[in-house]
């Protein structure tokens, strides 16, 4: 018999992360808060992306960042993201 983690990461397996241009996203099957920090990158000079949390199935949410899919989280038993458990970063890329 499998756990609610093992459910929950089954079928967020099955969830599309991908935006079609070369944009992937991340399966993260559960994260201690207390401990992970969950992180969205953007590129220099762009302006940071609105970060949504949609409640895909049961304990599973999505991550969203300007609409597009980015990370399905499996978080059996754990309190339900909010948009502010989202760390945005700045990417800086050097030109060389």
């Amino acid at each position: 018999m499998q756990s609610k983690d093992q459910n929950a990461e089954g079928f967020a397996r099955q969830l599309p992360l991908s935006a079609g241009s070369g944009t992937e996203g991340a399966l993260i099957a559960d994260n201690t808060a207390s401990d992970d920090r969950i992180v969205v990158l953007y590129d220099h000079g762009a302006p940071p992306p609105e970060i949504t949390i949609s409640q895909t199935a049961g304990q599973i949410q999505t991550v969203l960042a300007n609409g597009v899919a980015v990370a399905v989280i499996a978080r059996s038993g754990r309190p339900r993201l909010t948009a502010q458990d989202v760390v945005l970063v700045e990417r800086f890329v050097s030109d060389r």
